[in-house]
C-alpha cells in the first residue's frame, strides 16, 4: 500500500520543525510535503497532474494568501471539495474558528504551546485522520 501523503501548510520554521518532530515522535512516517504560503498551497493542491494528499494540515496565518482563503478556494473546486483539511493554527480567535468551519474545515486544532501537549495532539490527530477516519475516494 502506498504511503498516505500529508501536506503541511506552515510558514513559521519553528512551528514546522515542531510539527515534524511531533509526527516523528508519534511514529507517523508518512511522506510530508511542506508548503510555506497560500500561493504554494493552492498551486500544489489544485494542480491537476498531482495526486491529492490524504490529509492537509493548514495554518491560518500565511503570507501571500491566508489560510481561510486557501480553504475557501479548495472547497470551491470539485476535485478538492472533499479533501480532508485540518486547520492547525495558533489562533484561538472565535471568528477564525467559526470561519474555518464555515469555509469547510473538517477540524480545527489549536497548537498547544507546550511540546508534550502538542505531541499528544498530533498523536490523536494522526490516529484519527490516518487510521480511524474513512476518507472519501479522491482522484
Amino acid at each position: 500500500m502506498a504511503t498516505q501523503l500529508i501536506v503541511l501548510v506552515e510558514d513559521n520554521p519553528d512551528d514546522e520543525a515542531l510539527t515534524l518532530r511531533a509526527l516523528k515522535k508519534q511514529n507517523i512516517a508518512n511522506e510530508i510535503v511542506i508548503l510555506r504560503d497560500g500561493v504554494e498551497a493552492l498551486d500544489f493542491l489544485l494542480a491537476p497532474d498531482k495526486p491529492l494528499p490524504h490529509l492537509v494540515l493548514l495554518d491560518l496565518k500565511l503570507p501571500k494568501i491566508g489560510g481561510l482563503e486557501v480553504l475557501q478556494r479548495l472547497r470551491d473546486e470539485p476535485r478538492t471539495r472533499l479533501l480532508p483539511i485540518v486547520v492547525l493554527t495558533s489562533s484561538d480567535e472565535d471568528r477564525d474558528v467559526i470561519d474555518g468551519y464555515r469555509f469547510g474545515a473538517n477540524s480545527y486544532i489549536r497548537k498547544p504551546v507546550d511540546f508534550n501537549q502538542f505531541s499528544d495532539a498530533v498523536r490523536h490527530l494522526g490516529l484519527y485522520w490516518l487510521v480511524l477516519n474513512q476518507s472519501p475516494p479522491l482522484r
